[in-house]
């Protein structure tokens, strides 16, 4: 059945491929790894010529992996290409393919990489059903085959960006025997925190993921999909269905995602277990990712059970430093380490290894003993009604601040920073909050604003104009974790809904992700509270060829959907309540210099 044409005839079984020796590789297309239900999953293999026993580096996931980068995200490449030389140099780049190695420069230095298309996806039959725990028990027998082949030294390690790092934390959690290293580049971990649900209000953006990078390369789209630059074979198998057939054999993300709107079964069964993550890794988070995967870096660090792990924060895109000389001598020297054994000092290198980040995407290297960092000042900027002041003293009279909650909102503004000053950490909000109807969104915004007022953006990971850091909370989600959370960093359960009484207040513990900045002398910190995602007002960010969206200011990462957020719900009045029963308290991570 899997091997049908439109008209029923039998399709070249794509095992067939030779193996081949080409650019300083031995290659093995379209090998076939059948897991615990008899399903057989499609893989390509890239090892060195010579015959021995190597490391392996091993992808599992959903873009089909014969889809050349170039083809498949044209204007990501080409940015990176183009503003990273490095990059592309030392490579025919024929092989370079979304989010994964470049086997040219890793079969170089002497590993075998084996990239896997996930089960409905590129060369793999099956139902599409992204992040379940189906996909994660075929990543585990994915990786306990590698480690047995006769060209493998028996060491796997996982690399990979995005999708290929989330999904890392995940089989973590099944402990497979021969998993002995993991570098999860911008992974994110929680399910429904990182990723659906920020603060208990639905993220849009894997609706739309699904449609533009998923349901693209699906097995069955036959001639309907691409070639591979390389052998000509179609990249998502020579099966092809209709769209009935097709849409039968997926599940359907975006409604599935909605009807749980809570941390329930549905997303915990998609969620590492903290406790049985215990390999060796490197988890690597870049400043810009607020709205995906920035939060699950830095909670992984901090909570799973490995006693040997590292800590890495850089900024620009979500893709480039991966692929950059600084980025893959990094992943090497890890690698090198703890798959072939090399003392190389990398289990000397302290836990911490941050690009702190300057105004004019500048990054300065630094290395630190610990996250959050021990030395810093918990510094409280109290919301002052007054003119809408952030003050490090509390206010003096009670007051109320009302915004319609799908307007631009309230900005709060601190005084000009007598220093220069560093934040970085994670920040956490403290506020008195009624609504005119039963519920209301908060969107916290930590922004900087240089001596002219003009405000301070970046390079996200995504939107070439991102905030400083933001954060989210649903006020009927305001229930916290009394064991899990910090002062910096409040953690909400998301298991029950709390309705608001219209106008009267509630306390409400925003957690906003962690982030880093350089302040200089001068600039002011901004703290904006709205009902609706951030838009930069400076104009337009583009588009870019993977996402529905214009880039406005939070990339994809969007949280405009009316089902979840009914206007008469959702576009009523938000009302700020200040006073010594209320306080507005905003903590932030200053970083003094080391000693």
């Amino acid at each position: 059945m899997d091997n049908r044409t439109a008209n029923g005839r039998a399709a070249p079984d794509p095992a067939a491929r030779a193996s081949e020796i080409r650019d300083g590789m031995r290659i093995d297309w379209d090998v076939p790894i059948a897991m615990d239900d008899g399903l057989v999953l499609r893989a390509d293999v890239y090892r060195p010529v010579a015959e021995g026993r190597h490391p392996v580096l091993i992808t599992y996931g959903p873009y089909a992996k014969g889809l050349a980068f170039q083809e498949g995200y044209p204007s990501a490449w080409e940015r990176m290409s183009a503003r990273h030389p490095d990059v592309t140099a030392h490579s025919s780049n024929l092989y370079q393919s979304w989010e994964v190695v470049d086997p040219e420069k890793w079969v170089r230095e002497g590993y075998a990489c084996v990239r896997v298309d996930s089960r409905g996806c590129g060369g793999s039959p099956g139902y599409i059903d992204p992040f379940s725990p189906r996909e994660t028990r075929d990543y585990h027998d994915c990786i306990e085959w590698a480690g047995t082949q006769p060209w493998s030294n028996g060491k796997v390690g996982l690399n990979g960006i995005s999708y290929f790092g989330s999904n890392q934390w995940h089989v973590a959690s099944l402990q497979p025997p021969h998993l002995a290293a993991m570098c999860i580049w911008e992974g994110a971990a929680d399910w429904y925190r990182d990723m659906t649900h920020h603060g208990g209000i639905l993220s849009t953006f894997w609706a739309n993921w699904y449609d533009m990078q998923v349901k693209t390369v699906q097995h069955g789209i036959g001639e309907r999909g691409r070639r591979s630059r390389v052998h000509g074979g179609l990249v998502c198998g020579p099966l092809e269905l209709g769209e009935e057939e097709l849409a039968r054999n997926r599940c359907d993300f975006g409604d599935e995602i909605r009807a749980h709107p809570l941390d329930d079964a549905y997303h915990q069964a998609r969620s590492p277990d903290w406790d049985r993550v215990v390999t060796p890794f490197l988890s690597c988070a870049n400043w810009g990712g607020a709205g995906l995967h920035a939060r699950g870096n830095f909670e992984g660090f901090v909570r799973a059970a490995a006693p040997r792990k590292w800590l890495e924060v850089h900024g620009i895109e979500h893709w480039t430093e991966f692929y950059t000389d600084y980025g893959r001598t990094l992943q090497l020297r890890f690698f090198d380490h703890f798959l072939k054994g090399e003392d190389n000092g990398w289990d000397r290198e302290p836990p911490v290894l941050l690009q702190v980040r300057h105004p004019g995407e500048r990054f300065v290297p630094r290395k630190e003993g610990e996250w959050p960092i021990a030395r810093t000042q918990w510094s409280a900027f109290h919301l002052d009604p007054d003119g809408l002041r952030l003050s490090p003293h509390p206010p003096t009279a009670s007051g109320t601040v009302r915004f319609e909650a799908m307007g631009e909102g309230v900005t709060f503004l601190s005084g000009p920073l007598a220093e220069e000053t560093e934040l970085t950490g994670p920040s956490a909000l403290r506020l008195a909050v009624s609504s005119s109807t039963g519920d209301c969104d908060i969107f916290a915004v930590l922004r900087v604003f240089a001596a002219d007022m003009k405000e301070v953006v970046f390079q996200g990971a995504i939107d070439p104009h991102t905030p400083v850091a933001q954060g989210w909370l649903r006020a009927s989600h305001r229930k916290v974790d009394p064991v899990l959370s910090r002062p910096y960093r409040p953690y909400h359960v998301h298991d029950e809904i709390e309705p608001l009484t219209p106008d009267e207040p509630v306390m409400l513990d925003i957690e906003i992700w962690p982030t880093s900045i350089v302040i200089p002398a001068g600039a002011r910190i901004g703290l904006t509270l709205r009902g609706r995602d951030y838009v930069y007002g400076g104009g337009s960010g583009g588009r870019l060829s993977a996402f529905k969206n214009e880039l406005t200011g939070c990339g994809p990462f969007l949280h405009d959907d009316p089902l979840d957020r009914p206007p008469e719900i959702f576009a009523g009045t938000t009302t700020l309540h200040f006073g010594a029963s209320a306080p507005g308290q905003l903590l932030l991570p200053r970083v003094p210099p080391a000693r």
